[in-house]
């Protein structure tokens, strides 16, 4: 079924300032939108669409990514899946599942929304403005969801996974560099364990060192009062997963 126009980005206009602004994007991104009202559409976050109404705009259509988003989501997960797929076809579901977690998780989609200035274009109300919604990891996440769904709206299949995996370029660089660092150690010695009628594993921590800033913790896993491993690390986080990982090499 063909979409209209109307139907995608509602009443959107455009100003000569605003399509100025855009332009300044599109360059970043390497990408030219046919339709540039889906790229500000992309960019409109629920609080100043909310704003627009209560200001006396028509509530016909909606005005916001919160839609694209969804849709956006559903697109990264493919393209990643696709690509982890095709590069680790040794690796268990289980492990890929881990690293498509990692390169769509939250902190990562508002790592890439940073490297393209997205929360410069973002449309926001004056209250969420002033709460540092411009700067939020969760709606830079958001955002980049949106606009890779806008790009497939705009451009079709193969713009939008071309778009994906060129913005995606270092992260799937260093996924093959770092790829068994991102394994979940915890849960697969917990596992193990638990299938050898074993106990809980305990973590401890046993050396606590350096300034505030720069800590370092040594922390020994232990069942049942034995010791089985210890790791260091700048965390606990970091020290306890180095610990499982000794323990299942051990």
């Amino acid at each position: 079924m063909k979409v209209s126009k109307r139907q995608l980005t509602g009443s959107i206009s455009l100003t000569a300032e605003r399509k100025a602004e855009l332009q300044k994007l599109q360059d970043e991104l390497a990408y030219s939108f046919k339709t540039p009202e889906l790229l500000e559409c992309a960019l409109i976050h629920r609080s100043f669409a909310y704003e627009r109404l209560a200001d006396g705009a028509s509530p016909a259509v909606r005005e916001d990514y919160e839609c694209l988003e969804f849709l956006g989501d559903a697109i990264l997960g493919l393209v990643v899946s696709e690509h982890l797929y095709r590069h680790y076809p040794t690796l268990s579901e289980g492990d890929l599942s881990k690293l498509k977690s990692f390169l769509v998780s939250t902190n990562h989609l508002a790592a890439l929304s940073r490297n393209l200035g997205l929360g410069e274009f973002l449309r926001l109300s004056h209250g969420e403005e002033k709460t540092g919604g411009r700067n939020k990891k969760a709606i830079l996440a958001d955002l980049f969801e949106s606009l890779t769904a806008a790009v497939y709206l705009d451009g079709g299949w193969t713009r939008a996974r071309a778009f994906v995996v060129r913005q995606y370029e270092s992260s799937f660089s260093e996924v093959t560099t770092h790829s068994l660092d991102l394994r979940d150690y915890k849960s697969s010695l917990q596992e193990r364990l638990h299938t050898l009628g074993r106990s809980e594993p305990e973590y401890v921590v046993v050396e606590e060192a350096g300034p505030a800033h720069r800590r370092q913790f040594v922390i020994e896993v232990r069942v049942a009062g034995s010791r089985l491993a210890a790791g260091e690390g700048k965390s606990k986080k970091e020290a306890q997963q180095k610990a499982a990982r000794s323990a299942l090499e051990a």
